[in-house]
This record gives C-alpha cells, sequence and structure tokens, in this order.
C-alpha cells in the first residue's frame, strides 16, 4: 500500500463524511455503536480499549474511548446502543447518575467490567444497577465454570483458563440478577458473571478482566462479543453474520519485487465491494460515511484535492511504486471527478492529462495545476474549456527517484503566495535560478515558476506529510515513528550566524501508538505502531463538532488501514500532540 496515500486512506474507494444530529436507531443499521467509558489509573483502560477494537471492530462492533464524565448525559449516550464501563472513578454526580439510570431504563445496555464494581462508590443507585460492588481480591490462574448453559450468553460458551484477580463483592442485588457463572474459593461460591433487567434495558457484568492477559484472550473476547448482542436485544444477532471478510490468503510460491528490488511473497485479500468494505469500516458515532466513487470509475488513487467549484481531482497511479520509467512517460493520469446530479456521488469522470509516471501529488495555479512526478514537476493547464490539459511543460528537474516512496508529496498553496510541499531522502539536487540547492528529509517552499525555492526545515525522516493550521503555523509527518512534527522557525533564520545550526522539526508527540481494529496489518518497521504516517491536514472548517476546529489533524497510517485524530494544542512558544483514536480505521 502507498504510503502518499494522505488525503483518501482507501486504494479502491473514496468515502465522504457528513455530520449527523443523532444516530437513527433502527433495524437497518450493521453496525453496533458502543461507548466505553475509561479513566487514568492502573488499569490503563486505553490499552485495554486498544485490545477490544481490534477483536470486536472487524466483527461489526464499533467504540468510542472516552473519559470525559460530561459525556455521560441523555444527548450524547443516546448516539450509543450500550455503555462498556471499565475506569476506576470514585464519585458519580447526581447528574451522571440520573442520565445512565435513565439511559438503561429506557432500553440500553450496560456493560460494567471487572473493576467497574469499585466506581462510583458514593451512588447505591448504580451499586444497585450492575448488581453489586467490588470487596476485595486476590490474584492467580484459574477457570470459571458456566452455571446458566441455557443463557444466550452462555450457549455453548468455552470455558478458559487465565489470569486475573479472584474478586469478591458486596452489597449484592439478586433483584432481577441472574448468575452466569460462579468462582470458587474454598467452599464458597462467588457470583463472577451475571446479567440483570433494569426497565427496558440489560445489564451484563463480569468480574473477569484486570490486564491484558485477559483481554487479550480469545474466550474472553467471545464473552463481551456475546455480552454486547445479548445486551442491545436479540433483534440485531442475524447482522453480524453479514460483516465476516473474506479470509487472507497467503501464497508461497507467487512473489512480487517491491521498489527496494526484495522479493516477498504475495499476501492479499480476496477484493471486497465498497458496501463490503464499508461494513468493515469504523468511524466516529457523530457521523456518516458515504460513497463517493469506487472501482471501475477509479484505479488506485494516490492524491485528491478539490478545485473552486466543488469538483474532486484524482492522481491515479498504476505504476507506482516500481515502474519508474527512465524516459519519464508512464501509465498514470489525473481525472475530475463530479456529482452533477447532487446526489452525493461522482457521475463525471474527465481524463484531464495521462501517460504520466507517478504522480505523487498536484496543487492548483493559475487556471492549472502544478504536478509532483519525479524527477520532475509539471504544469498542466486547459486552455479551450475541455477539461483537458493542452499546455504542458516541465517547470523543475532534480527530484529523486532512487526510491518512490521517498519523492516529493503533499503540495499545497500558502497564504504568503508560495507553494509548499513535503520530500524524503530521495530528495531535491538542481540549479535554480543560477544556484546549487540540494536537500532531503523535510518540507519546502518555492515560487509557481521555480525561480526561487527555500528548504524549511529537516525532518528527521522520510517525509510525508504536511499542513497548516488557519494561523499558518507549519507542521509534517515523517515515517519509522514521528506522526506529527512542528515547525517554530524556517531554516533561513538561522542562516549566516556562526555557530548556531538550525534545528530539525519540534517532534510533538510523546508516544507512536496507533490503534488499528484488524491484526491482519504488513508492516517492516515500528510494527503495530506509526511506521508511515502520511498526510498532517489540520481541520479548518466549521462544518464538523467544534473538537475538530482547528486543532484535530488528521494523519493516516496506510499500513494499518486507518485515519488517527491527532490534537494539537499550544505548549509554550510550541505546541504539544496527544492521540484521540480514529476518524477512520477498517
Amino acid at each position: 500500500m502507498s504510503s502518499k496515500q494522505i488525503q483518501s486512506l482507501f486504494i479502491l474507494l473514496f468515502y465522504i463524511f457528513i455530520t449527523l444530529p443523532t444516530r437513527p436507531l433502527n433495524a437497518e443499521n450493521e453496525r453496533i455503536e458502543i461507548l466505553f467509558l475509561g479513566s487514568k489509573g492502573h488499569h490503563v483502560p486505553s490499552e485495554r480499549y486498544a485490545q477490544i477494537i481490534q477483536a470486536l471492530g472487524p466483527k461489526g462492533i464499533n467504540f468510542t474511548y472516552t473519559e470525559e464524565m460530561n459525556d455521560l448525559n441523555l444527548d450524547y449516550l443516546s448516539k450509543f446502543d450500550a455503555l462498556m464501563i471499565y475506569a476506576n472513578i470514585k464519585n458519580l454526580p447526581l447528574e451522571q447518575e440520573s442520565a445512565l439510570l435513565s439511559y438503561v431504563k429506557n432500553g440500553h445496555g450496560l456493560l460494567p467490567i471487572h473493576c467497574a464494581s469499585a466506581c462510583f462508590s458514593n451512588s447505591q443507585k448504580y451499586i444497585n444497577l450492575i448488581g453489586g460492588k467490588f470487596k476485595k481480591h486476590g490474584k492467580g490462574i484459574f477457570k470459571v465454570p458456566v452455571h446458566q448453559t441455557d443463557h444466550p450468553i452462555m450457549k455453548d460458551f468455552l470455558e478458559f483458563e487465565t489470569w486475573d484477580e479472584t474478586y469478591l463483592h458486596s452489597n449484592h442485588n439478586d433483584k432481577n440478577r441472574t448468575v452466569l457463572q460462579y468462582r470458587t474459593e474454598g467452599q464458597h461460591q462467588e457470583p463472577w458473571t451475571w446479567v440483570r433487567h433494569h426497565g427496558k434495558g440489560r445489564v451484563f457484568y463480569t468480574a473477569y478482566g484486570h490486564d491484558q492477559r485477559t483481554w487479550g484472550h480469545p474466550q474472553f473476547q467471545d464473552l463481551l462479543f456475546r455480552a454486547i448482542k445479548w445486551a442491545i436485544g436479540d433483534q440485531t444477532l442475524e447482522l453480524f453474520h453479514k460483516n465476516k471478510a473474506k479470509p487472507l490468503v497467503h501464497s508461497k510460491k507467487a512473489t512480487v519485487q517491491n521498489y527496494e528490488k526484495r522479493q516477498i511473497p504475495l499476501l492479499y485479500q480476496a477484493p471486497l465491494t465498497a458496501a463490503e468494505s464499508k461494513k468493515q469500516t469504523q468511524w466516529p458515532v457523530e457521523f456518516d460515511l458515504q460513497l463517493f466513487a469506487s472501482e471501475p470509475d477509479i484505479v488506485k488513487p494516490i492524491y485528491i484535492a478539490f478545485d473552486e467549484r466543488g469538483r474532486c481531482w484524482v492522481a491515479e497511479t498504476t505504476d507506482y511504486p516500481n515502474q519508474v520509467n527512465p524516459h519519464h512517460k508512464g501509465h498514470d493520469r489525473i481525472r475530475i471527478l463530479e456529482d452533477t446530479n447532487n446526489d452525493g456521488k461522482a457521475d463525471s469522470f474527465k481524463t484531464f492529462i495521462e501517460g504520466i509516471n507517478i504522480p505523487t501529488s498536484f496543487t492548483f495555479h493559475n487556471d492549472g495545476i502544478i504536478v509532483a512526478s519525479a524527477p520532475n514537476f509539471y504544469f498542466f493547464k486547459d486552455t479551450d474549456g475541455d477539461d483537458k490539459a493542452d499546455v504542458k511543460k516541465v517547470i523543475s528537474t532534480g527530484w529523486g527517484v532512487r526510491d518512490t516512496h521517498a519523492g516529493p508529496s503533499n503540495l499545497k498553496y500558502g497564504f504568503d503566495n508560495y507553494f509548499y510541499g513535503a520530500v524524503g531522502y530521495s530528495g531535491f539536487n538542481s540549479e535554480v535560478n543560477g544556484q546549487k540547492i540540494k536537500f532531503r528529509n523535510g518540507i519546502y517552499r518555492f515560487k509557481p515558476d521555480f525561480s526561487e525555492i527555500e528548504f524549511l526545515s529537516q525532518f528527521n525522516n522520510n517525509t510525508w506529510g504536511l499542513g497548516f493550521s488557519e494561523n499558518f503555523d507549519l507542521f509534517g509527518s515523517t515515517a519509522n515513528g514521528n506522526p506529527s512534527i512542528y515547525v517554530g522557525i524556517p531554516n533561513r533564520y538561522y542562516q549566516g550566524i556562526q555557530g548556531l545550526n538550525a534545528p530539525p522539526g519540534h517532534k510533538m508527540v510523546t508516544h507512536n501508538k496507533a490503534y488499528p481494529i484488524t491484526h491482519e496489518i504488513r508492516q517492516v518497521d515500528k510494527f503495530g505502531d506509526f511506521t508511515a504516517a502520511a498526510g498532517h491536514n489540520l481541520y479548518t472548517a466549521r462544518q464538523f463538532p467544534k473538537k475538530y476546529w482547528n486543532q484535530m489533524a488528521f494523519v493516516s497510517a496506510p499500513t494499518l488501514n486507518l485515519l488517527a485524530n491527532l490534537k494539537i494544542e499550544s505548549s509554550g512558544a510550541g505546541f504539544k500532540e496527544t492521540n484521540n483514536w480514529n476518524l477512520t480505521a477498517s
């Protein structure tokens, strides 16, 4: 997969996000929405969340993580089918208590897990709701037998052995409670897993789940899967049988030579339709995801941008990554997609330019486009109104081609009337206006006629991201562990100062974690982390919820099949970044 798919997460599909006022709860929904309430503390709920989205995400269950108690309000809770609690929070305010009780009573599910029985100790109503309260524990390796084998959750369930804490409970509420499992401790039978009814709603509790050993166990994951289905109502059960992806197929005989001239075995998944792909995709509960275009109308998009008429321009490259043509003629093209009947889907597909080789980015200029297609930059323009380029000229050369995934990308028009871009270690080496210029791994700006080019900041690694805030602060991302970088002072301000060298871009992240919803990934470096962070587009419009405005950056991790939310906040003279999970993952 291309690491320069910086604005389009999917190879075969284009989707458009729209915001929804509330989630329509009806039989047509083909995924279940769960709000996961966590907290800071030794149970590390965020890490357990990362485990469960991988286990249950591909089965059609969409989790949203929060540590905000203010999210326990009926307006927000109504967007979800059930609430899962795995947290250590002492107090439950009366307003949130009332919302929680009403939410369950009105027919939604509640799934307090493990430490949730020690939560909200100030609220007797909460303790009664879940059916008991944590008292004390030991620890050890044990198996808990099934007591109610005929219950829908436990039918054909496989008991399992795991290391966990041996919870004992107090304040048992036997009203409307059915114990599904008892753990034996000496002569004592301790209720371990149970269910309750509250009004029209259903409650599931299990004492399992202290750390990653249990949460990573396939049978515990199956227990939560069954519990979620039961908690939201049996009428949804059949939906899950439709959401299974076609299996990955591994061939030991078939190989392909990649851009590094390595022979690697093929690992592929049978192609999915657009509708099937959507079922394997997750996105925030506030949004809907609508298909805009798919194969065969588009093929292998690597970059998209929208013109002043709202048309979607797409660079398609079948040559990437291995077919670098020494004569710079290729099989790739740039096309114009348009929705002419306002139904939200592209129905007009025009080829603006074809026969180019690995166009990694483009930007609009002077009624045409500037295209990065190493070793050259081109200017293409339509002068007779037929949406086909009739002006074709080279405006720059010297961009490296020794590795196609390390070339120029992310072309953008800046507020200062320069054009900006990123480049990896293939770099730039040429003469510009009589001056020899050479650089690699970082971001640059140039005048549209290439009478001037300026290298702004060195980055530590192969650079695939560039973005502006609405205040024209400059950000970027790289491969191999650096998904968010801030450029505080461009290199030019250090030039000519003896003993003072320009520092690299400031790494803002304190982590490198990404959160895929699938185990089926292929990576070379930093497995499971941001090994191919690409794009760094800050949301500066006002259509999305306010938490996105000028502070949420969308950074893709294409080898993990996700687009991450990175929250950018002021910190001293610069910025800091925190990971806010995914905008979408598949």
